[in-house]
This record gives structure tokens, C-alpha cells and sequence, in this order.
């Protein structure tokens, strides 16, 4: 068999997430951890072009017997709500730039697919199965402004939102939190309430290829 992937179990009440603990972005839930661990295994080959376009090798072909659970964290209401809040031993490890450099790519390969999906969506997606469900542009500005709003103040940026048809702004936007973690991190506790970068970059790539994968879903 090969190399086994680490995962991470994040277990909330009514939601459990499970997420490759060094490929940024590639995290999926399920209500239990057998459930999520086969949603994992099940999307690999959709997180697959994102790995080559940064550059990297990816396993061809993924089934939960390649999964190896490292840690099991507790979560909490935003798990619940359905987004990645807690913040694994991983994370909190110092690296080198080798290490953030890798996870800038990978950040900067989730937006970019991202930007792909949008550019070639209608604007009116088909709804969800209770008749929800944002169109393409609401959930292109719902994504940059968790980016800018929330994710880059915990790293210590302030950044406008630009507005969705603003391409050069996103990506100067983008550029600032890439270099913030792009930096080689000493394993020193964020101060107050930030965030580690490995998390913030974990979380960022997430947060895009889930609403890149949801309005592929939902094409008409």
C-alpha cells in the first residue's frame, strides 16, 4: 500500500470534519468520522488538480484505507454550522519556508480554481434541494469577504474588500496574505485572538474550493 495520508478528525455534536493534514483545502464533513473520512476519499480526485497546479504530486487514486487518522480534535458551534474551526497540533508547529511555500501554492492553486469555476458559471445556479442556495455572484462576495473580512484580519492585515469585478484588487488582495504566509513560522503563539498561519491557510483554501465545488454542483 502506499504512503498513508494524515488526517485530522475535527468532531463537533452534529457535524464531523475530516482533513488532510498537509494538503490545505482538501478537508470534507460528514455526520459521523466514518462518513467524513469517505467524503475525503471521495473528492480526492476533485482537490487533484489543485495539487498539480501547484506544482505537486498527488495520489492517483484514494480510498479510506489510505487515510491514517494523526488526531482527533474537539469542535464546536461553527463545526457544527459546517466551516473548520479547530486549530490541530499541525498547525501549531513552527516550519521553514520550504513548508510555507508549499501551503502559499497550494492557497494560491484553491483561489485560482475558484476563479476558474466562476468565470465559466451562468450567474443563476440551480437551487439547492429546498429551493436555497446563493447565485454565482453572491457566493464570489460571500468568499472574499470571509478572505478579507475575517481570515486576513487573523493574521494581522487589514485589506478592502474589492468588489467581485475588481480582478486586479483581488489579487493584490490575495498577494498580501500570501506573503504573510508565505514566511517560515516559529511555532509562536499568535497573539490574541489570530490565528495560526498553517490554519489561516487551511481554513482560506477550504472555505474557496467548497464554494468552487458547490457551484460546480449546482450548474444548471
Amino acid at each position: 500500500m502506499a504512503k498513508k495520508i494524515p488526517v485530522y478528525i475535527e468532531s463537533g455534536e452534529k457535524r464531523v470534519f475530516a482533513g488532510a493534514i498537509d494538503w490545505p483545502g482538501w478537508s470534507r464533513t460528514a455526520k459521523n468520522e466514518h462518513e467524513a473520512l469517505e467524503r475525503l476519499a471521495a473528492y480526492a480526485h476533485r482537490y487533484a488538480p489543485v495539487a498539480t497546479a501547484a506544482g505537486l504530486a498527488f495520489p492517483k487514486h484514494v480510498t479510506v484505507e489510505h487515510l491514517e487518522v494523526v488526531e482527533r480534535v474537539a469542535g464546536n458551534a461553527t463545526t457544527d454550522f459546517g466551516a473548520p474551526s479547530a486549530i490541530c497540533a499541525a498547525d501549531a508547529k513552527g516550519y521553514g519556508a520550504r513548508h510555507a511555500k508549499r501551503f502559499g501554492g497550494l492557497l494560491a492553486a484553491s483561489w485560482a480554481y475558484l476563479d476558474r469555476v466562476v468565470a465559466r458559471a451562468p450567474a443563476e445556479l440551480r437551487k439547492g434541494p429546498r429551493g436555497g442556495g446563493r447565485d454565482r455572484d453572491k457566493m464570489f462576495d460571500h468568499v472574499l469577504g470571509a478572505e478579507f473580512d475575517a481570515y486576513a484580519r487573523k493574521i494581522g492585515l487589514r485589506v478592502r474588500t474589492p468588489d467581485i469585478a475588481d480582478r486586479a484588487g483581488i489579487n493584490a488582495a490575495r498577494q498580501r496574505m500570501l506573503t504573510v504566509l508565505s514566511w517560515p513560522y516559529d511555532g509562536s503563539p499568535p497573539e490574541g485572538k489570530n490565528w495560526p498561519p498553517a490554519y489561516t491557510a487551511r481554513r482560506t483554501a477550504w472555505h474557496a474550493l467548497d464554494h468552487a465545488w458547490e457551484i460546480e454542483d449546482r450548474l444548471p
